[in-house]
Order: C-alpha cells, then structure tokens, then sequence
C-alpha cells in the first residue's frame, strides 16, 4: 500500500525556518497535485499550498510569500520550506499527493502529519 511519511516539524521560535518533507513509497512523477494542508488544534484542516506537475504554485493568502512547495520525482519526495514563522503558523501539517497510477487508477494520498510548533 503506498504511503506518504512526512517529516520535518518540531519546535522553533517567530521567525525561524523550517523544511517539511513528504517522501512517497511510490513514484510521483505523474502526480496531478502536491498539496499541503494545516490543522490547529480543535479546527478544520486548511489549504496551505497547491504545486501543479507544470511547477505552477498557489498558496492560501495567509502565506504571504513565506512559504514555497516544491518537489524531488527523481527522489518521490515533496517539501514544503516555510521561512518567516509565525507562532499563528502553529499546526500539524499534512502533505497530500493527488495523481494517476500506471494501470490508471486515481489516488490520493495523505501523510500522517508532522507538527510545527513556533514559539514567541
């Protein structure tokens, strides 16, 4: 079963950096999506960051430029580096891989979460 382990989060103070990592058990290279999602403690997940296979970004209007998605196929990992933190930016982070399997079968895969927590 593919599976999506993430890795990258901990603890760092306002301003600080991080880089999420979302390493894939199978190939990504005809992925349809890489996105990024977020979940402060008793909300909703929210959108953070979509990448297109064409390297087309979109980002919700809380990142302000502070974050970028990117990927590696050759290596079936995405990342997501996330500069300027903001202790608003505390959350468990989720990657989510959209695409199309070889036998053409749709998936979408979800990691397990890694949790920021930014500091003041």
């Amino acid at each position: 079963q593919e599976q999506l382990v993430e890795s990258g989060g901990g603890l760092v103070q306002a301003g600080g950096s991080l880089r999420l990592s979302c390493a894939s058990s199978m190939s990504i290279i005809s992925f349809r999506a890489i996105n990024w999602y977020r979940q402060e403690p008793g909300k909703q997940r929210h959108f953070v960051a979509t990448l297109s296979p064409g390297g087309n970004a979109r980002y919700a209007d809380f990142v302000e430029g502070r974050f970028t998605v990117t990927r590696d196929t050759t290596n079936n990992i995405a990342y997501l580096q996330m500069n300027s933190l903001r202790p608003e930016d505390t959350a468990v982070y989720y990657c989510n891989i959209e695409g199309r399997k070889a036998t053409g079968q749709e998936y979408s895969n979800w990691g397990q979460g890694t949790r920021v927590t930014v500091s003041s």
